[in-house]
């Protein structure tokens, strides 16, 4: 138990049982990060108890998004979201107002209060960024127009997302929610302001010096995004808004391709140990309560939003094959929605079902979504040799 074990011993456990499963979960066209949510279903205190306090992994697994949402900084290239920047922003309105409401109902239907309901629609609202840029080959990502019409509305999902953060961050202040949602979002101008001037001024004179020295520029990025994240802590707002500023205002920067493919192997680190923390804390005893509106959810997600999706993308002119591909890969429910029932849940915002309800409902969504884009189109993953694609 955690108590008992050091957390060596508990790493040692998470990481040589994440390999077993991970090997299951291809063999079982599944992603990855289902196998170790399920991992920690099974070792975690409502399974056999390996690790009985998942509180301290927890705690080291908020690293991983903190990586996570720095790295999603360091994708949001201006011209590239510039680009297309008129289709997406109306196929991503569209479709997260239609799946706000779509969720709210849901949430009325089954007799909670409107404030849940209106956070249930609002994890409705976002795709997976992990499945639809993971179980997408390379050379499409980079390459094909399906890449660039996926990543677009990932982008826009995103800041959506970074939008309801701090809408929960100023509810978390407690008193007049009103003026403390206020302030945090006049919080973000002068953090982004900040930022912006060390970078251009202090950060970027340091890159050029010395971008040769390839250690060096390693320990910067690292140092900038967990600076930046503290900073942002600091004045009020999340470690994880802090991050993917400090993503963002790198993204131009001409070693932003090299921090990404540096950091990607400590991101999956800390985001295995993060999706086994969720498993670990997820109350198996209540699914009784909470199996029929996660279903609902998830199977409207996974059925309803390809539809949405090409749809609106054939109407705004893309043809209807790669309409429908980006629809399927974008047909589950994301998890940003994870980590918003997390923070909703830590602000007392909502209390631990409805938490455990929306973590089931992206799970669900994964295992159904992933599957159908594993058996459907070009993965890294695929089982079929024709199919497989890096």
């Amino acid at each position: 138990m955690m108590g008992e074990h050091s957390i060596e011993f508990s790493i040692f456990v998470i990481f040589t049982s994440a390999a077993v499963f991970a090997t299951l979960a291809l063999y079982a066209r599944q992603a990855m990060i289902v196998a170790y949510i399920l991992l920690g279903l099974l070792l975690g205190p409502w399974g056999i108890a390996l690790i009985s306090d998942a509180k301290l992994i927890s705690e080291i697994s908020n690293i991983g998004i903190i990586f996570l949402l720095y790295l999603l900084g360091l994708d949001l290239l201006p011209q590239q979201l510039w680009k297309m920047f008129r289709e997406a922003v109306i196929v991503t309105l569209v479709s997260s107002i239609t799946f706000f409401l779509l969720g709210f109902i849901v949430g009325i239907i089954f007799n909670f209060d409107y404030f849940v309901s209106a956070l249930i629609g609002a994890i409705m609202m976002f795709s997976s960024t992990i499945i639809g840029l993971k179980l997408l080959p390379t050379s499409i990502l980079h390459h094909k127009h399906t890449g660039q019409i996926i990543i677009s509305v990932l982008l826009i999902q995103d800041l959506i997302a970074i939008i309801v953060l701090l809408l929960l961050q100023g509810y978390d202040k407690g008193g007049n929610h009103i003026v403390d949602i206020v302030n945090q979002i006049l919080y973000l101008p002068f953090l982004v302001t900040v930022v912006y001037l060390f970078e251009r001024f202090i950060l970027f004179k340091l890159i050029q010096r010395f971008e040769q020295i390839y250690e060096y520029i390693f320990l910067l990025a690292i140092a900038w995004c967990l600076g930046v994240a503290e900073f942002a802590h600091y004045i009020g707002l999340s470690h994880e808004i802090g991050a993917f500023i400090a993503g963002v205002t790198l993204a131009s920067s001409p070693i932003a391709l090299f921090i990404t493919e540096r950091l990607k192997p400590l991101r999956d680190f800390f985001l295995i140990i993060f999706f086994f923390s969720l498993g670990a804390s997820f109350n198996i005893g209540i699914i009784g309560d909470i199996y029929l509106p996660a279903i609902v959810l998830a199977l409207l997600a996974v059925v309803l939003k390809p539809l949405v999706f090409s749809f609106l993308l054939v109407f705004e002119g893309e043809k209807k094959s790669i309409s429908k591909e980006s629809g399927i890969r974008l047909g589950q429910i994301s998890e940003f929605s994870l980590l918003i029932s997390v923070l909703a849940l830590n602000s007392g915002f909502i209390e631990e079902n409805i938490a455990s309800l929306i973590q089931l409902s992206v799970l669900i969504s994964f295992v159904l979504s992933s599957y159908i884009i594993v058996l459907k189109y070009p993965t890294p993953i695929s089982s079929n040799d024709s199919l497989r694609r890096d």
